[in-house]
């Protein structure tokens, strides 16, 4: 294993002014002087209409509303060789929704990720939330400041411990000194100084220490209060300095002009830390919790400061045993009454110094930069050559399943000359329920996905029979399928669901699309058409997905269908209003619930937006696909689908079981659709974790199939699996395993093309097999042989052929 030789940061750098920057420039600093033979280079974000003088470690610059410009850095990235990128995140810095942005770069790199979160919220939005998983899944390590940081990643993200390392903010390596020499410096010579600095802005409570001067002076009477920073930029474009001057005017009101000075400027690291030397007393005053990390805390910390501070979560961590004062939020008698104390009391001020200044040693920059330089390492040498990293974004990527062969025994078991039986006591078929139209369809459409696949088919008179069913399922009275049929053959309804008619209205136009009989393609066709209208009367969002994922199939062959190109813009836009008007901050989903097969409503969007070149519809599908797909995941970070008991409960948290087949298999065909609109790696890595749900990596690691009859269990719950095998069950897993299949193949043939062109947005540049910028070495564990699989790269046209049967 070759030594770790290039690394890249991504994050602010100076000398745009925040402390995001100066962190990037800190570690990156660092990481160079203990490891001086290690290659190191920077991306730089750079916010929206502004330019900075970089310094020459800035390789890159990425416009944090430019999409585009993500894209070429993880090109950049990529294309010189870094066996590690460290990403700096704080929602704030990367353009889209969130910060979503960065995902459109992480999603393409082909090395491991080690992310740094600055900020990790108890109560992000649903968006926050969404985003934040993307991210943790990319990522191969995620690196926190404080153990409340590691709690919330796996309270509040399910984030596997695994993933989590806490690193505390690094300091400088500053000697402990006494304060006059510092004093003398900035003429504050015979004054006891309290200190606060960082960019200002509303949140840092500089009112409350304000209000506490006045009592301060009475027991201290020469105590100065020193606001060192400039106003925070964002705060300048939108309010110019009305904030530093209603601090000016609160200090006049309360008449310590003589007590209270403002530096209005952006210090560089030496005058910061001579600042900080001549304090006496730091004091930060947050008005909330929610500080998940402070810079200015721990520069003072560690340069054996008495702190004074509120319990926000860094400050309640880093001042505990005796190495600093918590006052309580907004209480400036108590802020006054801790810092004279401490003003007043050399003795008792000196001691906290000098156990803050010991229990910092581990925190300076050069020790946060070996541990640094440790997980790189690791992360480095747990890559393997040739596949796409990070290895940790399939949770069960050390498994090393074999994808099954297609086995259809037990599919052939519970076929008769009717169709196919709905149920099974464990493997044996259970004529008491009879059948129904929804399986049938199910088995037209695996039938029609299977001959077009090419590996193996139906015979013709099986598929007959599942043709014959539905024809008969058909009630010209009612415009409608029939759905449950007794034993004997006797319609138990005159006409089933809408979501069952939707179904079947799926299965008959990929059966006109791909069936090898020509005579039933035309059948499948003029019953598809016959059928269609009453759909416009439905209600169900599941059955307008289904109608969609058989209208883009339809209306490749009848282009000038007016009435099918009228009602698939006509659900389409159902369902994104259906969006509109339920979508939240914390709820990106279509209804207030989470039902079955949900994951079919965002794959219909998203093929529908890709046939009819509409982007508002793949936005919406990708989007509420990522969310659906962060609630399926478990703490593990093994797929768990929507329980069955969270079925109907009103914008709630899934339970975690009853699991059932049909759900991995709706998210592994939305999965592959949202990988033909969107070049994101995430698309296939979760559609193989969905996948190998069926194989054992699930919640109770039990394999829910047999490869060698091709049976699959009917679910999960809480303490075994479900032993009955029927057709639901079956066909969900045989439908997966296709597409799974086609995924493995048509990646493989990509492997062995010849360079290809690719041009989108503002890059043009040529794609050699394997090794491309952008192209994607996808980690599928589950495999047929040892040798690697390469996946298409940015080209969508390649992966249109993913679609099962196409």
């Amino acid at each position: 294993m070759k030594p770790l030789q290039r690394v890249a940061f991504i994050g602010n750098h100076l000398p745009r002014r925040c402390g995001i920057a100066t962190f990037t420039q800190d570690l990156h600093r660092a990481v160079s002087t203990a490891r001086p033979d290690l290659e190191t280079s920077v991306v730089a974000m750079t916010d929206s209409d502004r330019t900075y003088d970089y310094p020459p470690a800035v390789r890159f610059e990425i416009h944090d509303e430019t999409i585009s410009d993500y894209v070429q850095a993880a090109e950049f990235l990529n294309g010189s060789g870094f066996d590690v990128v460290c990403l700096q995140h704080e929602y704030g810095i990367f353009g889209g929704a969130a910060g979503g942005n960065i995902v459109e770069l992480l999603s393409r790199l082909e090395m491991p990720v080690v992310t740094t979160l600055h900020t990790v919220l108890a109560k992000p939005t649903a968006i926050q939330h969404d985003v934040m998983q993307r991210i943790i899944g990319i990522s191969s390590k995620v690196v926190v400041m404080s153990e409340k940081g590691d709690d919330f990643l796996r309270s509040v993200h399910d984030a596997p411990t695994r993933k989590i390392e806490v690193i505390p903010h690094g300091i400088p390596d500053f000697p402990f000194l006494e304060t006059h020499h510092a004093k003398a410096k900035f003429d504050f010579s015979g004054k006891m100084i309290i200190l606060t600095f960082g960019l200002l802005s509303p949140n840092k409570g500089i009112e409350i220490m304000l209000n506490a001067m006045p009592d301060i002076i009475k027991s201290c009477p020469n105590a100065v209060y020193v606001v060192l920073g400039a106003t925070h930029p964002k705060l300048v474009r939108e309010q110019g300095e009305t904030y530093r001057e209603s601090l000016t005017a609160q200090v006049q009101a309360l008449g310590i002009e003589d007590h209270v000075v403002f530096f209005n400027q952006f210090v560089d690291q030496a005058t910061l830390l001579d600042f900080i030397s001549m304090c006496d007393v730091y004091t930060t005053p947050y008005l909330n919790e929610a500080q998940m990390t402070s810079g200015t805390l721990a520069y003072s910390f560690g340069l054996g400061k008495a702190v004074v501070s509120t319990p926000y979560w860094h400050a309640t961590e880093l001042l505990s045993d005796g190495c600093g004062i918590l006052v309580p939020f907004g209480d400036a008698k108590a802020l006054s009454a801790e810092i004279a104390g401490l003003l007043t009391n050399d003795v008792r001020r000196h001691a906290m110094r000098k156990r803050a200044y010991a229990a910092s040693r581990s925190m300076t920059w050069m020790q946060t930069a070996k541990r640094y330089l440790g997980v790189f390492e690791t992360e480095s040498e747990n890559a393997r050559p040739g596949i796409l990293l990070p290895v940790d974004a399939i949770a069960s990527g050390r498994s090393g399943h074999v994808i099954p062969e297609i086995r259809l025994g037990h599919f052939h078991s519970l076929c008769d000359s009717t169709g196919m039986l709905q149920h099974a006591v464990h493997s044996v078929p259970d004529r008491s329920y009879g059948y129904c139209v929804d399986d049938n369809a199910r088995a037209l459409l695996f039938s029609s996905w299977l001959a077009n696949f090419g590996e193996t088919s139906l015979a013709k008179s099986t598929t007959a029979r599942f043709a014959a069913f539905i024809q008969h399922a058909w009630n010209p009275d009612t415009r409608r399928f029939r759905n449950f049929m007794s034993y004997d053959r006797r319609w138990l309804e005159e006409q089933g669901s809408e979501d069952s008619h939707g179904r079947t209205l799926w299965a008959l136009a990929e059966c006109a699309a791909k069936d090898i009989d020509s005579s039933r393609r035309r059948w499948a066709g003029a019953l598809f058409k016959t059928a269609l209208p009453v759909v416009e009367e439905f209600s169900s969002p599941r059955a307008w997905a289904f109608s969609l994922l058989g209208l883009d199939a339809y209306c490749t062959l009848a282009v000038g269908d007016i009435l099918a190109n009228r009602l698939r813009r006509l659900l389409a836009d159902r369902l994104m209003s259906l969006m509109a008007v339920t979508e939240t901050k914390d709820w990106t989903w279509f209804e207030d619930l989470l039902a079955y097969d949900n994951a079919r409503l965002p794959q219909a969007l998203i093929q529908t937006g890709l046939t009819t070149h509409t982007p508002p519809y793949v936005e919406v599908g990708l989007r509420t696909l990522r969310w659906l797909n962060a609630l399926q995941t478990a703490s593990s970070g093994c797929f768990r689908p929507v329980g069955t008991k969270s079925f109907g409960r009103l914008r709630q948290k899934p339970e975690a079981f009853d699991q059932q087949p049909v759900e991995a298999s709706a998210t592994i065909s939305a999965c592959l659709a949202a990988w033909r609109a969107d070049d994101g790696v995430e698309w296939p890595i979760e559609a193989i974790r969905a996948f190998e749900w069926f194989l054992g990596e699930n919640d109770l690691h039990t394999a829910l199939t047999d490869p060698e009859t091709g049976s699959c269990s009917d679910g999960l719950h809480p303490d075994r699996s479900n032993e009955n095998k029927g057709a639901e069950s079956v066909l969900s897993y045989l439908l997966s395993l296709v597409e799974i299949r086609q995924l493995k193949r048509m990646t493989a043939m990509d492997r062995t093309r010849p360079a290809a062109k690719f041009v989108g947005g503002d890059v043009s540049h040529t794609i050699p097999p394997r090794t491309a910028p952008g192209s994607l070495i996808v980690p599928i564990p589950i495999h047929e042989s040892p040798e690697l699989i390469s996946a298409p790269g940015p080209g969508k046209g390649r992966r249109q052929a993913l679609q099962a049967g196409s």
